[in-house]
């Protein structure tokens, strides 16, 4: 026996096929019996690999158009023999948490206090007062997808990098998937042609920046605030989904908001909290709170992480990308 996703169990019949593709293409649904019109529909809806069918909720199935309750039973059935979802040891998930690859920032300070870098198939938070994200591709040896929420992307910095870690600067660029997001239903929607790309090519990095932005801007007053965290409340669950389906890291920026504290008295500071409450907090795997310290030398702290001890490093920006500051701040 082998192990599929979240390390579930995989029947020897079906282990090969399993390891040798990876993330399996929803296609092979008509292998077992699925009709070619309804894995297009599955397709269209966002669904382009037999796990992330197998991950979605039979009543998210039938609200898509042509798949009734029936249909619906047949392909989770056939898709959960695929992939079947169950138990397991603590040692098989140990197992398989030593063979994640981390992706480098650049700074050994940073990957260090990260326990080797940025990790895959997970959501790590980046947040503060201004946040911005060079890419790295060193270390997934994947291509990268970037959603630009708030139009501070430049292509300039992708060749700075490429230049210091030695790499074609025109292959970079095309490895990287880039989309400007105009509101949060746009940003949404982004992840299903994301999900659509990654099931044709290797991805090893999705960045969202700001995940948060869009939500504060298209939902406004408390009124709307419970719209606004159910909606982000699903994207950071479609985030998650793609972590897992296929592995990849998922960073995302996010923003801070004074959080005045009554108690404190009138001439106490306001403490800096990240937008997106509970819901955000949940989602995110890894939290990480960055701050401005000398020249371009910044902080960053292990805010909250299931593995990681409270830690703080130090790191700088260079024109090259992320680095290690030349002294000790």
């Amino acid at each position: 026996m082998s192990q599929g996703p979240q390390g579930s169990q995989i029947p020897e019949n079906e282990e090969e096929d399993y390891q040798f593709s990876g993330p399996l293409l929803v296609s092979k649904l008509q292998e077992a019996g699925i009709h070619p019109n309804d894995i297009k529909k599955l397709s269209d809806a966002g669904l382009n690999t037999v796990e992330s069918v197998a991950f979605t909720p039979k009543k998210h199935l039938v609200t898509i158009k042509g798949i009734s309750e029936l249909k619906a039973d047949k392909i989770l059935a056939e898709a959960q023999k695929i992939v079947p979802l169950g138990f397991q040891s603590a040692t098989e998930v140990h197992a398989r948490r030593s063979e994640l690859v981390h992706i480098t920032t650049g700074s050994k300070q940073l990957d260090a206090l990260l326990g080797g870098g940025i990790e895959t198939g997970a959501i790590t938070e980046l947040f503060a007062v201004t946040c911005q994200l060079p890419v790295s591709m060193g270390g997934g040896e994947g291509k990268c997808l970037y959603i630009d929420t708030e139009g501070t992307f430049r292509p300039v910095r992708l060749l700075a990098v490429a230049e210091r870690y030695g790499l074609n600067g025109e292959e970079v660029l095309d490895n990287v998937a880039y989309a400007r997001a105009y509101n949060a239903d746009h940003q949404n929607a982004l992840l299903t042609n994301a999900s659509a790309l990654m099931s044709e090519s290797r991805f090893c990095l999705l960045i969202v920046d700001s995940c948060t932005a869009l939500y504060r801007t298209d939902f406004s007053g408390r009124g709307e605030l419970s719209s606004r965290q159910t909606h982000l409340g699903k994207f950071l669950r479609t985030l998650q989904r793609l972590a897992d389906e296929f592995g990849i890291a998922v960073v995302v920026t996010n923003q801070v908001m004074s959080s005045p504290d009554a108690a404190a008295g009138p001439y106490a500071g306001n403490e800096k909290k990240p937008i997106g409450g509970n819901i955000m907090a949940h989602a995110s795997t890894t939290r990480l709170q960055l701050k401005k310290s000398r020249g371009n030398t910044r902080s960053c702290k292990i805010y909250d992480s299931p593995c990681l001890p409270e830690m703080e490093t130090h790191f700088a920006i260079l024109a090259s990308g992320i680095g290690d500051p030349e002294e000790e701040v």
